[in-house]
């Protein structure tokens, strides 16, 4: 097998396991490629919504008898129990696939294995096939929550030079620019939940769906979840019918994520006290910060309350990523595991 015919397999993978990213849940959103003997792509597949086939079931399918003696490209290690649908191993073995290369193992002690039962059954195996960008692209947030038990945290703002997200008066549209908020919406349609507290709901009355350009409704849309114990207006928009809506009545930052265990991939969207809530209980897991090429001088900051009093208990984190978005500034940001604590 060429290492080009398995980089373009790889990133075939990658970008099925993005598509149905949001849709799986709770399964995760794995992709996987067959190629023919003469490592030809003969199929494609990422899994479906639960109680479907898997990735490579769907792959498999598509390849028909060209599976036969062919290798197997899967973003996650094939599965080895059976639940709703039958283990992945079995379908692989059945098909006669000759070589499985998966990119990360599976952290699931009820699904891992995988790779010995194929062994077992004299297919070759390779571990770690584009294991940094699978880990940190779409199965990202479904490995946090296998491994920490709660959901990944991505805490989303957009702010102006002077870190600001609203001015004196409360307006704080539009902060970012168009290509900005058409990211954001992208983003949404793959999430399985966007937290807000109720004091967003009070002042924007946002809808939190996830919209196509041309303004309707994505076709999948997040769990809305709406935190704090004040009462909502009966026709706030987040309690229309385009998408569910939750609303837990606390402040408890760890009985909100208990409450989403079933959706791993949470954005945070909030106004400064609930981030600043969720920073003083160290569970923001990823930063983006849209920063706009805007001056206010003064008005509301994208952070109050964060459990800092002195510099030695600054929360610290690291760049995984800077790009250009329009005119604004994206950072992606996680946590500096390294850092002392105050």
């Amino acid at each position: 097998m060429t290492d080009p015919a398995l980089a373009e397999a790889l990133q075939r993978a990658v970008d099925a396991s993005e598509d149905v990213r949001g849709r799986t849940s709770p399964n995760p959103p794995v992709g996987a490629v067959v190629l023919d003997a003469a490592g030809r792509i003969a199929g494609v597949g990422a899994t479906q919504p639960p109680g479907g086939p898997h990735a490579e079931v769907m792959a498999l399918r598509a390849a028909g008898e060209r599976a036969r003696g062919g290798t197997a490209v899967v973003t996650l290690e094939p599965c080895n129990h059976t639940g709703r649908t039958g283990p992945c191993t079995r379908a692989l073995i059945d098909a006669g696939i000759a070589t499985v290369y998966y990119a990360v193992p599976d952290p699931n002690p009820s699904a891992a294995g995988g790779a010995a039962t194929l062994r077992a059954a004299g297919i070759v195996v390779h571990e770690g096939l584009g294991a940094d960008v699978v880990a940190a692209g779409p199965l990202r947030a479904w490995l946090h929550r296998t491994r920490t038990g709660r959901p990944h945290v991505t805490w989303k703002y957009a702010a102006t030079l002077d870190g600001r997200i609203a001015a004196t008066d409360g307006t704080s549209r539009w902060i970012s620019g168009p290509e900005s908020r058409a990211v954001v919406h992208d983003d949404r349609a793959r999430l399985d939940a966007i937290v807000v507290g109720t004091g967003t709901v009070l002042a924007d009355d946002p809808w939190l769906t996830a919209r196509l350009p041309d303004g309707s409704l994505a076709p999948h849309q997040p769990l809305r979840v709406v935190v704090g114990t004040r009462d909502l207006p009966t026709r706030a928009r987040v309690l229309d019918d385009a998408a569910p809506t939750l609303v837990l009545r606390t402040h408890d930052v760890d009985e909100v994520l208990d409450a989403l265990t079933a959706h791993p991939d949470v954005l945070l969207e909030g106004g400064p006290r609930l981030a600043g809530a969720f920073l003083a209980a160290r569970r923001i897991d990823r930063i983006q910060a849209y920063i706009a090429p805007v001056l206010l001088g003064d008005g509301l900051s994208a952070v109050r309350d964060a459990g800092v009093h002195t510099i030695a208990e600054a929360i610290r984190f690291r760049r995984e990523r800077v790009e250009t978005v329009g005119a604004d500034v994206l950072m992606t940001l996680v946590p500096d595991r390294e850092q002392r604590s105050g």
